[in-house]
Parts: C-alpha cells; structure tokens; sequence
C-alpha cells in the first residue's frame, strides 16, 4: 500500500501547524518522525491517520485521497495510536484490544475464530495475556500503554501509526515493544510509521528517518545519512558528538555537557 502526504497543510482553525509538507512513506519499512515538542510531528500523524482533515493538499492511499474513501476500509488498511488515548471507565485489557477487531466485524457475524486469534496474538505478544481481565484503570502507566498497543496490533492493518509507543514505559518495556514493532516490520511486512523522542531509538529501528522543525520537513533518509550534529543543533537546539553505536552501527548521540564543577559561562563550542 502507497500511503503519500502532498503538499499537505494541517491547521487547528486559525492556527497552522504543517504547510506545504509533502512525505512518501516507504511501503513495508519503518519509519520514524523526530523532532522538537510542538514542531507538528502528532499532527502530522493524524492527518495520515484521516483523524484531521487537511486545509489544502492531500493524504492519499494507493492515489486516492484517503477523505474519500469510506472509513471502515480506512480502518482496515490504516491503525493509530494516538499520544493519549481514552477509554471508558471500568473497560477490561481484553475488551479494549477486542474493539480493535471492530473494523473487521459486520453486524450479521459480530465474532469470528480469526476475531480471537487476532486478539489473543496481540495480547502475547505485549505481555498482557495475564491482565486480560483486568481493569485498565488498576493498572500502571506502563501496563496500559502496552495494552493499547495491543488493541492497536489486534487491528492486524496494513499500516501502523504510533505516537510514541514507548511513553510511561521504562526502560526494558521500551526495548521490547521496539522490538516487537521490528519483528512485526521483518516476519508480517507491516509498515510503521512511529513518533520517538529518544534519537538513539529512532537511529537504531528506523529504515527511514523524518526530521521536522516548525511544521515541515528538514531532512529525510536513513538515519546514518540524515543525522549529524548540525542537524540536531537546527532541529532540537542541542549541541552533540555523533558516535557509532558498537552494537547497532548505527549513529549514537551523545549530548556535549560541560565538566563537572564547571558554569554555563565556561561552555565554548566545540571546534
């Protein structure tokens, strides 16, 4: 599935977030979208997402503007997870990752062998089979998130939008839902489409790396190609070495920090 962004313009409005950004993403890849808070990385997704409506421009599938296509043949080609989602009060893991079947359902066959295999493998493979009967609202932050991304792979789409899948998790749940994400990429084809904040992640799982800085693109590619420190002092304002990660080979940031002991005032630029 060819899903494009052209000359897209995505506004809350008056107020213009993204103007004239046009993106391609890469079919049965992973690709990452960094860059500073509120420079229009979130809204970016939901525009690909068909949850904003753009003010110029288009989001296309496969040529066809995704506005006119009906939105359940939407939803089986297309998932989001948003940065903050919502669900009733009281609503168990396994009925939040069941809602994820929903688009795949019609009213003459509300459940199917396929429906609870579906759920079943995404409940497994983000480690929440055994909260299954749990309420969401008794557990963690990091318990709910992974069990959001289970609805979310339940949706079995062909393209997975995720904003920042790694939020509330700590570390060794980072780790594995990244990895689960590239393994889904590598066995099933899927194509990703995440927003990170850490670029040490977003270098290691990205095939394709999407910089942006108020609302537009600045650099795109693999993530050795696209990140250097001159990118990311224009992107995030942040002086950095870039080193080469031994385990990964691929570029590892390291945020230049004065000495110990020493001021703001005794910082100089790095040669």
């Amino acid at each position: 599935m060819e899903l494009k962004a052209s000359n897209l313009r995505l506004a809350y409005g008056e107020r213009v977030v993204v103007d004239g950004l046009s993106l391609a993403i890469a079919p049965q890849r992973i690709t990452v979208i960094v860059g500073a808070n509120a420079c229009g990385k979130s809204t970016l997704l939901r525009g690909l997402a068909r949850l904003l409506a753009p003010s110029a421009g288009a989001v296309t599938i496969d040529g066809v503007d995704i506005h006119k296509l009906p939105s359940r043949e939407v939803a089986r080609r297309i998932g989001m997870l948003p940065q903050s989602p919502i669900a009733p009060e009281g609503l168990s893991v396994g009925d939040l990752v069941a809602r994820g079947r929903h688009p795949h359902q019609r009213w003459f066959a509300q459940w199917s062998p396929d429906d609870e295999r579906a759920v079943v493998a995404a409940l497994r493979a983000t480690d929440t089979l055994d909260l299954a009967r749990r309420s969401l609202d008794e557990l963690s932050g990091g318990q709910r998130q992974r069990a959001w991304i289970a609805m979310a792979l339940a949706q079995e789409t062909e393209v997975l939008l995720l904003d920042e899948p790694t939020t509330f998790l700590d570390l060794a749940h980072q780790h594995d839902i990244l990895e689960l994400l590239s393994d889904l990429n590598e066995r099933e084809g899927r194509t990703m489409v995440l927003v990170l904040h850490d670029l040490n992640q977003a270098c290691r799982y990205a095939h394709h790396l999407v910089a942006m800085r108020d609302g537009a693109i600045v650099a795109e590619g693999a993530p050795a190609d696209v990140i250097d420190a001159r990118l990311v002092q224009e992107v995030f304002g942040l002086e950095v070495q870039i080193l080469r990660d031994p385990r990964a080979g691929t570029p590892l940031v390291v945020p230049v920090g004065r000495p110990r002991g020493a001021t703001a005032a005794d910082r100089r630029p790095t040669p």
